[in-house]
C-alpha cells in the first residue's frame, strides 16, 4: 500500500527545511503540514504558512483536548501536529509532507502505521552541522551547543527511520529523498 503521510525529519541545521521545500516544488500536489509552536516567529515567517503559532495556554488547551498526534518541548518551545489537518489530508487522498523532529515522525507512524514513510536526513558529521548552525546567524553559542547535544540523540534514533540519507551535497539528497518518496507514496497518482 502507498504511503501518504511522507516524514522528513533531521536535526537542526541538517537541511530538512530545505530539502521538504524542494520535493514539495518538485511534487506540488502535496500539501505541507504545518505544525503548530510556542516559540517566537523569525523574521519573514507567516502565520499557518510556516507555522501555527500558539500561546503557552492555547497549545496546552489542544494537548488536553487530544487535538495533535504528537508533541513535545524542545529547548522551551512546544511543538506538534495537529491531528485535525492530517484527517483532512487524508480523507481526500492527498500525501502530506512533515518537517517535524524526530520523536514526533515516530509518533506519527504509531497513530497512522499504514501511512506513514519516514525519512531521517543526517548531516555528514556534528562539524558540519555545527557550522550550518553558525552560518544561520540567529544562533547564539549557547543554543547551538543545545542543538548540537540534541542532534546526538535524534542520530541515533533516526535509525529508526524507514531511510536515512545523509545530506553532503545538497542536490544528491534532494534527488535521493525524491527517489524514496516516488517509489513508496502515492504521490505519482495524485492530481
Amino acid at each position: 500500500m502507498p504511503k501518504q503521510l511522507i516524514v522528513i525529519s533531521a536535526p537542526s541545521g541538517a537541511g530538512k527545511t530545505t530539502i521538504t521545500r524542494r520535493i514539495i516544488e518538485r511534487h506540488p500536489a502535496t500539501q505541507f503540514s504545518v505544525s503548530a509552536t510556542t516559540r517566537p516567529r523569525r523574521n519573514g515567517e507567516v502565520d499557518g504558512k510556516d507555522y501555527f503559532f500558539l500561546t503557552r495556554e492555547e497549545f496546552e488547551a489542544r494537548i488536553a483536548a487530544g487535538d495533535l498526534v504528537e508533541y513535545e518541548n524542545i529547548f522551551g518551545n512546544l511543538y506538534g501536529t495537529l491531528k485535525s489537518e492530517i484527517k483532512r489530508a487524508l480523507s481526500f487522498g492527498k500525501c502530506m509532507i512533515f518537517d517535524i523532529d524526530v520523536k514526533g515522525g515516530l509518533s506519527l507512524r504509531r497513530e497512522f502505521p499504514k501511512e506513514t514513510l519516514l525519512v531521517f536526513l543526517q548531516p555528514p558529521n556534528l562539524d558540519t552541522l555545527r557550522k550550518r548552525l553558525e552560518g544561520r546567524q540567529s544562533e547564539t553559542p549557547e543554543s547551538i551547543a543545545r542543538r548540537i547535544a540534541r542532534a546526538e540523540m535524534e542520530m541515533e534514533e533516526g535509525k529508526k527511520y524507514d531511510f536515512v540519507v545523509i545530506n553532503d551535497v545538497l542536490e544528491r539528497a534532494v534527488d535521493e529523498v525524491d527517489g524514496i518518496v516516488t517509489r513508496e507514496t502515492s504521490i505519482n497518482f495524485i492530481s
